[in-house]
């Protein structure tokens, strides 16, 4: 499974935003990846910050 792949479906079990740094932790993928797979999907659309630094799925 590709690294975004495990982040959109870590995402959609969650119900409060989310750090990168605990996506991080929760998935084991490095942090840099992590955050370049972030900017993908916030550049998309998919995902949103609630507040400053937490991130959560999009909902529609």
């Amino acid at each position: 499974m590709e690294n975004e792949d495990v982040i959109i479906a870590f995402f959609k079990t969650q119900t409060n935003a989310v750090s990168a740094g605990q996506i991080a932790d929760a998935t084991a993928i490095a942090r840099k990846d992590v955050d370049k797979v972030m900017a993908r999907l916030k550049k998309s659309g998919q995902i949103e910050s609630p507040k400053n630094c937490y991130w959560q799925w999009k909902q529609d």
